[in-house]
């Protein structure tokens, strides 16, 4: 039995395909939660992970999927958005992302990331898993790659799965809180990347809305998986 699998009740066809999964500073979940609002994204799947404790997620009496699965017709675009960790899992979850984008042929998986920096700034780099991708990059964005960092997590297990082009794109971010102003540098880049023309203004400008939001919902996630630790230490004894 398959105890990790992604549902769908569309299939897109050569989509490209965003993901952002908990990270530094929650760059990634901030940008993708933007991106499916502005977006105006349409829910059309999850991710099943039935070796984590269920646990959903409702703020002003809206369901919120662990791993939600969007779409964006208009510019044929997946978006997979995260709002728990999947630590101990990385590996399956994006063997999951990559067999997902082999099934609807997609044309690249774009990673979206913080990345810790000593500087106050929030600049972008890129890294891609083939060569021959960094040229458009480069003629896209105008930027540089990634010359040093270590990229953990979903992201990490991604970059080397070679069968799919990943292209990441890594905002520097100096705190551990969520940060909106490097989500915002990520939301200029794939402005510049894909097309989206997404104006990352009303992300900064509800900053705190969305902060508090996410972090909200990962906090009492924490809280219920240590619950759960409590309650099953308690059968034991």
């Amino acid at each position: 039995m398959n105890h990790m699998r992604i549902e769908l009740e569309k299939r897109p066809k050569n989509p490209i395909i965003i993901e952002g999964f908990p990270g530094f500073g929650l760059v990634s979940t901030i940008a993708t939660e933007f991106l499916i609002s502005h977006l105006k994204a349409v829910r059309i799947g999850k991710i099943i992970m039935e070796e984590v404790p269920p646990m959903v997620a409702v703020q002003k009496g809206e369901i919120i999927e662990p791993i939600g699965v969007f779409y964006v017709k208009e510019y044929n675009t997946i978006i997979l958005n995260a709002v728990t960790s999947v630590n101990g899992y990385e590996w399956k979850v994006a063997h999951q992302i990559v067999e997902l984008a082999k099934s609807l042929k997609a044309k690249e998986i774009v990673c979206i990331e913080g990345i810790g920096s000593q500087s106050e700034t929030n600049n972008v780099f890129y890294l891609a898993n083939r060569a021959k991708n960094e040229n458009n990059i480069k003629k896209k964005t105008g930027l540089n790659r990634l010359k040093d960092g270590i990229i953990m997590g979903v992201t990490g297990a991604l970059v080397l799965h070679r069968t799919i082009p990943t292209n990441c794109f890594f905002a520097e971010t100096h705190t551990s809180l969520p940060d909106s102003r490097a989500a915002a540098s990520i939301i200029k880049t794939l402005d510049k990347y894909l097309g989206f023309k997404v104006n990352p203004a009303p992300l900064l400008a509800q900053a705190e809305e969305f902060e508090a939001k996410i972090k909200d919902i990962i906090e009492k996630g924490k809280a219920a998986g240590q619950m759960k630790q409590q309650k099953e230490l308690s059968y034991l004894g």
